[in-house]
């Protein structure tokens, strides 16, 4: 009674490592492919550095002034709008201030 087991156990186990050692190995590539792989599929080169752009220090300072003189009336907007009246133009402001201090940023950046 106990051999019937035995084997059909030590039969699952043989066949399961042979399914695992097939099963990982796939079919074989013949050289030529690979050669022609090679060829269709070249490495890529590294890409070219970005290419710096002169900076415009007027432009730089005037956008740095209009920053400060926006930044400055935002204080006396926020004192507004905590004793519940909404400048119609803070959005606009704010989105404005947004803008430059982007741009600045991306100019000075290396």
């Amino acid at each position: 009674m106990r051999k019937p087991i035995f084997l059909s156990i030590l039969f699952a186990v043989c066949l399961l490592f042979s399914i695992s050692n097939d099963y990982g190995q796939g079919r074989p590539i013949p050289p030529g492919i690979r050669e022609a792989d090679k060829l269709t599929n070249p490495p890529i080169e590294a890409p070219l550095p970005p290419r710096t752009r002169p900076r415009d220090p007027g432009q730089l300072q005037e956008e740095a002034a209009e920053l400060l003189r926006l930044s400055a009336g935002i204080p006396a907007q926020i004192e507004r709008v905590n004793q519940g009246q909404l400048p119609k133009d803070l959005s606009d402001r704010l989105k404005r201030i947004e803008k430059l201090a982007k741009h600045l940023r991306s100019e000075l950046a290396p």
